[in-house]
């Protein structure tokens, strides 16, 4: 045998075992990316979405119609008015924006 000449070195070995290796290797591989449970990460991420309560009208308010120079009980006959008038107008846009800005349950 001459140096060098050994059977690794024999092409129609190398070409023999590598018809068997490489598929071998491949599903070796394959089989290996498979065999893993594969690994979620939840991600919550803020989604802009639109708001659609009406808006409630602003209501006339009694001290607005008053004519200038009223007697002072009229005035304040119209304020005390105004005041639940303000408070029921108050009441209705509170809900109106809790009703955009509460979050949203989503459904897993």
């Amino acid at each position: 045998m001459v140096a060098g000449e050994g059977p690794q070195m024999n092409g129609t070995f190398l070409k023999k075992h590598q018809v068997l290796f490489v598929p071998t290797l491949a599903a070796a591989l394959l089989g290996a990316g498979c065999a893993g449970t594969p690994q979620y990460t939840r991600v919550n991420v803020p989604v802009p979405v639109a708001c659609d309560e009406v808006i409630p009208d602003r209501p006339v308010m009694p001290t607005e119609a008053l004519a200038p120079g009223v007697p002072p009980w009229v005035l304040q006959r119209a304020a005390l008015a105004e005041i639940d008038r303000r408070e029921a107008y108050e009441i209705k846009m509170r809900a109106a924006l809790m009703a955009c800005t509460a979050p949203i349950n989503a459904v897993p």
